[in-house]
């Protein structure tokens, strides 16, 4: 599949016939993935009526994504299926996915309208481990370790290669401009909870939701249908530039 320039996008998922695309989210794949893995949540965001892109993974050829990723920012929306949707147009990163996707944002890259960042990597975080421990650090889901062991796609051991020194340098919080959505397993050990909390502390417009029990791949974990619901909030919030829509209300016996 393509885009403006004839480059190539290794998968999509339109909305539903007949409805009318609410919004772009791009999906940057993390160390040893492949754009195919973030099926579940591709559907389920398109089902949600958003057009759905997923790139390649930025560690083996930067420069390939990077033309991914400004052949869809960069074209003119359209409602056709296989074209790029509307604004908002947001990047979805798990990994050193989330971490590129930071790094592009605070490069001032053009159309990036918002982030969702999983699973973020803030430190050189080196594992070792056999593919089961690699599994286990990875996913809690079984259909999804299931999905990870069967694709000859996936690299395995690539979760234990280097995070790129120049994007943790150069992906400074401080400098995104646009709103960002964290999504962190609590139980991350890859990537620690408390040292990740330093980093969204110091953007300009960001939260961070930690999944109870989640661990790496909060995208991919058990918990994968809280997550997308989580980045379904965000992405409603950015369609419509203001706060939270649905609001809890105090009950007290006053009320009653």
């Amino acid at each position: 599949m393509t885009v403006a320039g004839a480059v190539p996008v290794v998968a999509s998922w339109a909305e539903p016939q007949g409805l009318t695309p609410r919004g772009t989210v791009v999906v940057v794949p993390g160390r040893g993935e492949h754009a195919g893995v973030y099926e579940r949540l591709g559907r389920r965001l398109a089902a949600d009526a958003y057009r759905v892109w997923a790139v390649s993974d930025p560690t083996v050829d930067e420069a390939r994504v990077r033309a991914q990723l400004r052949a869809l920012l960069e074209s003119a929306p359209s409602d056709e299926p296989g074209e790029t949707g509307p604004p908002p147009r947001v990047l979805v990163g798990s990994d050193t996915g989330a971490l590129f996707a930071a790094l592009l944002a605070a490069e001032g890259t053009p159309g990036i309208d918002g982030l969702v960042l999983a699973g973020l990597p803030t430190g050189q975080d080196r594992t070792g481990a056999g593919w089961e421990d690699e599994l286990v650090l990875r996913t809690s889901c079984p259909t999804h370790r299931g999905r990870l062991t069967d694709d000859d796609g996936v690299r395995r051991g690539a979760l234990s290669g280097a995070v790129p020194t120049a994007w943790l340098e150069a992906a400074q919080a401080a400098a995104i401009g646009v709103p960002v959505l964290g999504l962190h397993g609590a139980a991350d050990r890859l990537s620690p909870l408390a040292e990740v909390r330093r980093w969204y502390a110091d953007l300009p417009q960001g939260e961070l939701v930690s999944i109870a029990g989640g661990v790496h791949d909060a995208l991919n974990d058990a918990t994968h249908r809280t997550a997308a619901a989580t980045a379904v909030l965000f992405l409603e919030r950015l369609r419509l530039g203001e706060g939270p829509i649905a609001h809890t209300e105090p009950l007290t016996r006053a009320n009653r």
